[in-house]
Order: C-alpha cells, then sequence, then structure tokens
C-alpha cells in the first residue's frame, strides 16, 4: 500500500475525505485511480465496476450513509441567535457507540459535514490518508 499520513478529520476535504468516507464505511474494494490533466493529475474513489464513489459533492452516495449513520446536518444559521437567514456553511451532529457524539467543525456543505462526521465516528479526530490524496 502506499505510504500514509496523519490527518486531522476536520482538515479532510475532496478525494481525501472520499476515501476516509469510504474505509469508514466498509467499501472495501475502493481504490483511488489517478486522472490524468495536461496540468495536473488528481484523484477519484472508485468501485471496482468504476462508478466514483464521492460522498462529500454527492447527495446520491451521501444520502444512504446520513441515514444509515444517523447523522444531523445543521445550517450554521441554527448555531445562534442570528435567525433563519440562509446559511452557506454547514456542522454535523452524530452518536455512535451507546452516546458518544461528535460534532464537526463548520464546513463548506452539508454533505462534506456529514461525511466528517461519519469517519469521525469510526476513526476519531485523526486518520491515516494515502500521502498521493493530500
Amino acid at each position: 500500500m502506499n505510504e500514509l499520513i496523519e490527518v486531522k478529520v476536520g482538515d479532510l476535504t475532496g478525494a481525501a475525505l472520499d476515501w476516509a468516507v469510504a474505509k469508514a464505511a466498509g467499501w472495501v474494494a475502493a481504490r483511488i485511480v489517478p486522472i490524468l490533466t495536461p496540468s495536473k493529475t488528481y484523484y477519484e474513489i472508485q468501485a471496482p465496476s468504476g462508478l466514483q464513489l464521492n460522498p462529500s459533492v454527492d447527495w446520491a452516495r451521501c444520502g444512504p450513509l446520513i441515514e444509515k449513520y444517523q447523522v444531523a446536518p445543521i445550517p450554521e444559521a441554527h448555531d445562534g441567535l442570528e435567525g433563519t437567514e440562509m446559511s452557506e456553511r454547514w456542522y454535523a451532529d452524530i452518536y455512535y457507540d451507546g452516546g458518544e457524539q461528535y460534532t464537526t467543525e463548520h464546513c463548506d456543505s452539508p454533505l462534506i459535514a456529514a461525511c466528517r462526521a461519519i469517519v469521525a465516528s469510526v476513526f476519531g479526530d485523526t486518520v491515516n490518508i494515502p500521502v498521493e490524496l493530500i
């Protein structure tokens, strides 16, 4: 396997977050696929069938995980006395292991918040990620 680096769950984004969610959710056949472009290489997390596993940006991938893990995405506007204006940032709560709770920091989307909550409920505050995804 590739070299791993320890990363705070709150710092995970993109393919690194998708990879961590795949591991937390038990998608054991998930693989890292490099995508080459003229200007750079980026990575996707894929199932053996080639299906992209990108729960941090795809409701179809993350929705079932939100339900399975019973994650509560919460708009930032509900975090104080500001009222109910539209939120640009989100956080998520998750309860696991018989009552343990994890609350994410504010994130750019409800999917990122939910994914970070799922990863933290399985691995704790840090997770080992393949270096190429960082």
